[in-house]
């Protein structure tokens, strides 16, 4: 279970910027503890437990990088062309066999080890054939189309850290050291609960007037995206008492806790109630939108996190408050979303002092420049504009407005959620 010290949330006061509070909260979160052993196959998305050096070179044996002839570059024609005998065929796999001869050349095939003696192959593009001889042409580099051993990854050279998220790349480099097996840091357990007694579960019968609770699934399939484990704890109802002690019984089992919904400060919000009662919290009203209400605390010593009702802001708070602490949380190196630049095709104004996301779709401009169209209606509550849209535009503290031209920074969805 991730521990977490109770002075990390003696902070209040304004609302904090969101680099501030995911600040704190991140460089306090422990690291789980646990490392577990899976297949090659299975590690993509895991957290790298330990570093990989090259237990070999890559490529293991110098090779031919073309289709071709290899020769020694002490017989390279200097100023006119020249023919060689060609002694001796070499595809890839297979070895040469012998030593290639003084003002010989060697048929090679592309990956085949080079020749001893040979240390340059002309393409076989480059030459012509007579009978039994090749032409090749003058002017060839030595050493030319050869991949040296060691030439990718030299042998002990440290290819991945610790806390690096595996990538598909990262799975072909290990393979082509021959690993079947890999050290990683175990998933992180995390309990997600909805709360409200307006909410209903899919499959459920809906009052009329009661709504169908779409957070908690988006959330969990996040989550997922993420590498955790995610345990589905339903729905809990306004009520701070059975909440509490909820609230309690999960904590034990996991590294963290995410809920939706309920934590702003209404008199029908109970979450802040209930996770006092049940350990401490304060309400950190971020300096976001959507998203201001996003409550951090701690129940039995496991982090929560409440994160606002209305979807978008559920959406929003989850990519830059949750997803770092999920990172810090597994000891992975922390990512940053780094926007692209694209220009906006819409204006609008914002308050100083507080980060906002735009939900936009791209589109190419008639000069061929991508450009961001927004959405049409506003509104945090909007499933449709997560839907419909391609990803955000972000603005900073200091931006008051945008006007059409202009260029702004766009996170893609694709990007956001993996």
């Amino acid at each position: 279970m991730a521990q977490l010290s109770d002075d990390c949330f003696a902070f209040g006061g304004p609302m904090m910027s969101v680099d501030e509070a995911v600040g704190i909260i991140a460089s306090r979160v422990a690291k789980v503890e646990g490392v577990e052993t899976v297949p090659l196959a299975g590690a993509d998305g895991r957290i790298l437990a330990r570093d990989i050096a090259a237990p070999l070179p890559l490529p293991p044996f110098t090779n031919s990088a073309v289709d071709g002839y290899a020769v020694a570059s002490r017989d390279l024609p200097k100023t006119t062309e020249q023919a060689f005998k060609v002694t001796g065929r070499v595809a890839a796999g297979s070895s040469a066999g012998k030593p290639i001869e003084p003002g010989h050349a060697m048929r090679i095939f592309t990956g085949a080890p080079m020749p001893e003696g040979a240390d340059t192959v002309f393409m076989q593009e480059d030459v012509r054939l007579e009978e039994e001889k090749v032409v090749l042409p003058a002017g060839l580099k030595p050493g030319a189309n050869v991949r040296p051993a060691g030439e990718d990854i030299p042998l002990g050279h440290a290819v991945l850290t610790a806390g690096r998220r595996l990538r598909p790349q990262d799975i072909a480099v290990m393979a082509a050291f021959g690993l079947t097996h890999v050290d990683v840091i175990r998933r992180i357990r995390v309990a997600v609960f909805s709360t409200g007694d307006e909410l209903v579960s899919p499959g459920n019968t809906r009052g009329a007037s009661q709504l169908f609770d779409s957070n908690r699934f988006m959330l969990m399939a996040m989550l997922r995206r993420l590498g955790c484990e995610v345990s589905d704890a339903g729905i809990f109802r306004d009520e701070r008492a059975s909440l509490a002690g909820a609230l309690k019984q999960v904590a034990g089992q996991h590294d963290l806790l995410l809920t939706t919904g309920g934590v702003s400060t209404g008199e029908e919000d109970h979450v802040k109630a209930a996770v006092e009662s049940a350990g401490s919290l304060v309400l950190w009203r971020l300096a976001i939108k959507p998203g201001r209400p996003v409550a951090m605390g701690i129940v039995a010593g496991t982090p929560l996190i409440g994160l606002p009702g209305n979807p978008v802001a559920s959406f929003v708070t989850f990519v830059h408050v949750v997803r770092p602490i999920i990172l810090a949380l597994s000891g992975a190196a922390q990512e940053p979303l780094v926007p692209m630049p694209v220009r906006a095709a819409f204006s609008y104004k914002k308050k100083i002092a507080r980060r906002e996301y735009v939900r936009v779709s791209l589109r190419r401009g008639g000069d061929g420049v991508l450009e961001a169209v927004k959405f049409p209606r506003e509104g945090a509550g909007l499933l449709s504009s997560l839907a419909d849209t391609d990803g955000l535009v972000e603005l900073g503290e200091d931006v008051t407005q945008v006007t059409p031209g202009q260029v702004v920074g766009f996170l893609s969805y694709a990007h956001l959620i993996n």
